[in-house]
């Protein structure tokens, strides 16, 4: 099979490697354009090592773009992780068209922070698609899905660096190998059942402590280790990472008022939300580095009965 990668980042780089091992032709590969004084591209970078062409362009819509794509006459286009909008005019240059991957089960979770949003809803379930590219931001038919558990405490990072990266890399040779034997098939996507939702940020990241404890802890996962849960302390920001809840079963049980800082242990703090608590284990205050909650509160003369949040 003759393809085109267009990608970026670690993904796009083991999706390269992998249709590269097994002797697929990859005829080129588009990448997006350097950021002045970020490190190069992954993906980039294994393009120049293996000696492939390379094309960086602005924007998927310019004229020279899709000539370049053109000259390279491949089967399928693949696009493993692609900011950049490819619109028709590019994406359906190959002779067999275009596949992109997707980190959610489509419909739902259309959007560029699709693994953080369904653990902050507290989804158990989440996946990937392989889809055809329309014009519509994540909207095209369904060629291939793969579904996976999200267990109570795994984080982002868990979800996707152990699930959803590697079943996604196989997933895209497997749909490749089927849209090439013409042997897939493409369902439209139920419109009542999509859901969207945008970026995952900082303002989306910040911990209401007057929240359910299942719903800030949610959050916490959801945003381990981008871009990170946070709340404040000292009028500075306090990133949370690796955590644990606790839940209050009895009024006997309640420990604090909302966003108390209520014990500080050998290797974690406890903070106080509606319901129950927050253990935190490993933390980043906006002036240093990540380390362990515990060690934090003690370098920074933190005590029991300090709020945060406020």
């Amino acid at each position: 099979m003759k393809i085109a990668i267009i990608g970026q980042q670690d993904y796009g780089k083991a999706v390269l490697e992998a249709f590269f091992a097994r002797g697929d032709e990859v005829a080129g590969v588009f990448v997006a354009s350097d950021k002045e004084g970020a490190r190069p591209d992954p993906l980039k970078v294994a393009a120049q090592e293996k000696g492939l062409e390379l094309f960086q362009f602005p924007s998927y819509r310019k004229p020279e773009a899709q000539e370049a794509l053109r000259g390279l006459n491949v089967d399928l286009g693949i696009m493993a992780y692609v900011l950049l909008f490819a619109p028709q005019e590019f994406v359906t240059i190959p002779r067999l068209g275009t596949i992109q991957y997707h980190p959610s089960l489509l419909p739902r979770h259309r959007g560029p922070s699709s693994i953080n949003w369904p653990i902050i809803q507290g989804a158990t379930r989440t996946g990937l698609t392989i889809f055809r590219p329309t014009d519509g931001l994540d909207e095209g038919p369904v060629v291939l899905q793969k579904s996976c558990d999200i267990g109570p405490d795994e984080t982002l990072g868990d979800v996707y660096f152990n699930k959803l990266f590697s079943m996604g890399v196989s997933t895209m040779l497997e749909a490749a190998d089927l849209v090439h034997a013409g042997k897939h098939t493409e369902t439209v996507q139920d419109e009542s059942q999509a859901t969207y939702e945008g970026w995952c940020r900082g303002a989306e990241a910040r911990i209401d402590w007057t929240k359910p404890v299942g719903q800030v802890y949610d959050l916490v996962r959801g945003c381990n280790p981008a871009p990170g849960a946070w709340t404040t302390i000292g009028g500075k920001k306090l990133y949370l990472y690796d955590a644990r809840k606790i839940v209050f079963r009895r009024f006997a049980d309640v420990v604090g008022k909302i966003g108390e800082i209520t014990s500080i242990g050998d290797e974690s703090i406890r903070i106080t939300a509606q319901g129950g608590q927050i253990e935190v284990l490993r933390l980043r205050h906006e002036d240093g580095k990540k380390m362990g909650a515990a060690e934090f509160a003690r370098s920074a003369g933190v005590t029991a009965g300090t709020f945060v949040g406020v």
